[in-house]
């Protein structure tokens, strides 16, 4: 089966491809993970699972993707992608082609974070579970039993280029600088084990990115991450229904 043959395509699997495919990914540029959180909400709208979060988004429009990231009176950093309860008295803001309203939020139901391994790996999966962990702790600083999801993005291409700048960066294979797909099992592994514990979902997205020209893009298994996705979305919707 290929990518052609499932359609549509989830809003967030489509804004992850376009992160990479065609242009230039670079992985210093911290608002790519919201803008692809965001589509998560979007999607749980979209397959109707759970009656509580369509009255609370659809019908009331109490319910909203965090305008600024960042809670009202309660001091957490910003997440990829926080959603609550809107303030009291604020207007929801409604973009066009988009279900899930904006606005500030006085709680978090779900707190998404997204992080994307594209290459080296290994040097920096350390600090990547500390941060999935701590943005755990960070999503619950306002009380509550928030839905936390984290989304990871794992490439395992057979070789990669980072840039700094306009300066590229390329894998060579010999030590210091392996390929992606040289890191990427011990990548997952040493997430599933550390970090995916904290979080009630814990998203895996295998994908293969040169990023040189043409800057083409390929998921490993298309079939099975949407299945996964698919999957992920409808517990979440569960549990929304469950706690809220």
């Amino acid at each position: 089966m290929t990518e052609a043959a499932t359609s549509p395509e989830y809003r967030l699997l489509t804004e992850f491809r376009r992160l990479f495919e065609g242009k230039i990914y670079r992985h210093r540029d911290s608002s790519q993970g919201d803008f692809v959180a965001m589509h998560l909400y979007e999607d749980l709208i979209a397959i109707k699972r759970s009656p509580k979060l369509i009255a609370a988004v659809i019908d009331r429009k109490d319910r909203v993707l965090n305008v600024q990231n960042k809670r009202h009176g309660v001091a957490a950093r910003r997440g990829d992608g926080t959603f609550g309860e809107i303030i009291p008295g604020e207007p929801p803001l409604i973009d066009p082609g988009y279900l899930v309203a904006r606005g500030p939020i006085a709680t978090v139901e779900i707190g998404i974070e997204v992080k994307i391994l594209a290459k080296a790996m290994i040097k920096q999966i350390d600090r990547v579970i500390n941060d999935l962990r701590n943005q755990v702790v960070e999503f619950r600083r306002g009380g509550g039993s928030p839905i936390s999801v984290a989304v990871v993005g794992i490439n395992h291409a057979g070789s990669t280029v980072g840039y700094e700048g306009d300066r590229p960066f390329p894998t060579t294979g010999r030590q210091g600088f392996p390929h992606p797909f040289q890191e990427a099992p011990e990548a997952e592994r040493r997430l599933r084990a550390s970090a995916a514990p904290e979080f009630d979902e814990f998203l895996i997205l295998r994908f293969k990115a040169a990023n040189t020209p043409p800057f083409s893009f390929e998921w490993v298994d298309y079939p099975e991450t949407r299945l996964d996705y698919s999957a992920s979305l409808s517990r979440i919707s569960a549990r929304y229904q469950q706690r809220f």
